[in-house]
């Protein structure tokens, strides 16, 4: 499932959480990207990065921006997808855009070289720790849905937990980590007992319990990932069997980004389904 996920923007994270200063630019590319506007946001990200060019989470967020327009171009993202364990399992071979591809994997690049240059210089950087975390989130995430690799992401899965564990030793108050954390506890969670063993993560039960206090600690408190984490809260409701609590947080979504026609689809599609009594 979406480990994801994986929007990376760039924040000034000084000495405390109070003292964040987003800058506006990443706050629209965030707002463009939510709502499926994919050219609007790397049109803001290009202005983000001439700006900040030693931001990791520029080309971080750009990254994020392809793997979004890939997983909506192969409709990864509709929710019977998720809510059917052989559709996430299955090797059918998809057909990734190459362009898109290299491009990902470039902003990527750039994002690794740029955290590490600032971590060579303060080991606690907040900002490079969680560029690495979703850094390897997002190619957790597009070797998984789109490349069908499973087995190889689960490596990256562990390096973007790493991460984040690390992330939030440092600030404890950087909620949006737990986003990672939060949906590694439910993959885990949702394997049989004796995979668990060979699957191991730091810090990491396999409790699903965990794992919702986590996505809603997220969507309740983070500064970016919120609206990410209510999503992926909607898809967990669905497979858990709680079909109103995800329509409620569906319905909150789609007024709150209108132009995102996936999360009108979705709503539509539960809300019809609870009213004649599928769910």
């Amino acid at each position: 499932m979406l480990v994801v996920l994986l929007l990376l923007l760039s924040v000034a994270w000084p000495s405390s959480a109070s003292d964040i200063e987003v800058h506006r630019c990443i706050e629209e590319a965030l707002d463009r990207l939510y709502n499926f506007d994919f050219t609007g946001t790397h049109r803001i990200l290009d202005r983000h990065i001439a700006e900040s060019p030693e931001d990791p989470l520029g080309p971080g967020m750009r990254a994020a921006a392809y793997l979004f327009y890939e997983l909506d171009r192969l409709a990864i993202l509709e929710s019977e997808f998720f809510e059917d364990d052989k559709k996430i399992a299955s090797k059918k071979k998809l057909k990734p855009n190459p362009v898109i591809r290299e491009r990902l994997k470039a902003a990527l690049d750039e994002t690794e070289l740029l955290a590490r240059k600032r971590l060579e210089r303060d080991p606690d950087d907040v900002n490079a720790l969680f560029a690495l975390s979703l850094k390897e989130g997002v190619l957790t995430d597009y070797k998984a849905l789109v490349e069908k690799k499973g087995l190889s992401s689960l490596k990256n899965a562990r390096a973007s937990n790493k991460h984040a564990v690390r992330l939030l030793k440092v600030e404890p108050e950087f909620y949006d980590a737990y986003l990672t954390t939060g949906i590694n506890e439910y993959l885990i969670g949702s394997l049989p007992f004796f995979i668990r063993w060979f699957v191991r993560m730091e810090g990491v039960k396999g409790s699903k319990k965990q794992a919702f206090e986590n996505l809603e600690l997220v969507a309740a408190k983070g500064r970016y990932l919120g609206p990410f984490a209510k999503i992926l809260l909607s898809i967990i409701c669905l497979r858990e069997g709680q079909p109103e609590r995800a329509r409620r947080l569906l319905a909150e979504l789609s007024a709150r980004y209108p132009e995102n026609p996936l999360l009108r689809k979705e709503l539509a599609k539960v809300t019809e389904k609870l009213r004649s009594g599928q769910l």
